[in-house]
């Protein structure tokens, strides 16, 4: 008995260490290390945005589900053109909102934050898993801001909407996990983990990266309105999928459509995730991606896994070049 209330004593004073750490450190880094980029108020909440680069046409990366991959790649993007990156609201240096996380509401907040940044068109879209939803819907609402789209491995809602039940699991837990992390990120124990390297460990790619970049993404995740941010997302991800129907057909504009080997890289713990049957969607996705524009091709990512900015993001820069030129 005095053993367990022992353990139990300690486990609250290591609880109250990192939450305490987790804090001072967050508070100092909002005080002293200035956002990238600018902020701008759309009705009472702060958006970060951040370019970089100059040229004719805009590059505009729009990003995955909990992902700010686009840091990864801004330096590379704006040795070609401009580049425009932006954290969504709930993410990054950007505020949390109680809209809707869904693909309208976004893109309603997106169309704000270019005219009020003043970022002229055209823009290339650039939109990575879920944010290929918000690129199409962009793209129907103001086609001729448009000049061309990339989708590296994104959605479609002919797949999403009908997934089996395996999948819905997962889904299912993934959501579980995000929630789990909100605590995690409370008592500061994802920052200590991303201090141990924990994050190059599951992902080795991420070392290729510098050092800032990897910072400023570790710096969202540590904190637990980006998990809150990603949970509500996911929940509304049908929602955004219903939304983005009405934008079925963008005419001719170019549109490559970035497709990864796999959905899941083989590991020690592939074979507990419904494998076959998420790649069974993958392909009835990446089918409809290419109806959705008359002047569309698909470009195979073969060393990828779903995180294509990650595992290729040599191709990604290759693909945007080859658009420019």
């Amino acid at each position: 008995m005095n053993n367990t209330f022992i353990f139990e004593h300690y486990k609250l004073i290591i609880l109250s260490l990192t939450t305490t750490y987790h804090w001072l450190l967050s508070y100092w880094e909002n005080k002293q290390k200035l956002p990238p980029g600018k902020l701008i108020d759309l009705g009472g909440y702060k958006v970060h945005y951040y370019t970089k680069g100059a040229g004719s046409q805009t590059v505009m990366i729009d990003h995955s589900l909990g992902g700010i991959e686009g840091y990864f790649l801004i330096n590379e993007i704006a040795k070609i053109t401009q580049v425009f990156i932006y954290d969504r609201l709930g993410y990054g240096w950007s505020d949390s909102s109680p809209k809707k996380r869904c693909s309208q509401e976004i893109v309603r907040e997106l169309g704000q934050l270019l005219e009020k940044a003043g970022i002229s068109p055209p823009y290339i879209l650039v939109g990575d898993s879920f944010g290929s939803y918000n690129v199409r819907l962009y793209t129907h609402y103001f086609p001729e801001k448009v000049s061309s789209i990339i989708l590296t491995d994104g959605l479609h809602e002919k797949g999403m909407l009908s997934l089996p039940l395996s999948v819905k699991l997962l889904k299912l837990f993934f959501l579980s996990g995000f929630l789990m992390s909100i605590l995690g990120g409370i008592l500061g124990l994802i920052r200590i983990l991303g201090n141990l390297g924990i994050f190059e460990l599951i992902k080795p790619q991420l070392r290729q990266f510098n050092p800032e970049s990897r910072r400023m993404v570790k710096r969202s995740f540590y904190r637990p309105k980006h998990w809150l941010t990603m949970a509500r997302e996911i929940w509304n991800l049908e929602i955004s999928a219903r939304q983005v129907q009405k934008a079925n057909n963008l005419g001719n504009i170019p549109l490559i459509s970035i497709k990864s080997k796999t959905f899941f890289k083989p590991s020690l713990f592939s074979f507990l995730l419904p494998v076959k049957a998420t790649n069974k969607i993958r392909d009835v996705i990446h089918e409809e991606l290419l109806k959705l524009s008359s002047n569309s091709r698909q470009v195979l990512a073969n060393n990828s896994s779903h995180f294509v900015w990650i595992d290729e993001p040599e191709l990604i820069v290759k693909v945007i070049h080859q658009l420019i030129n």
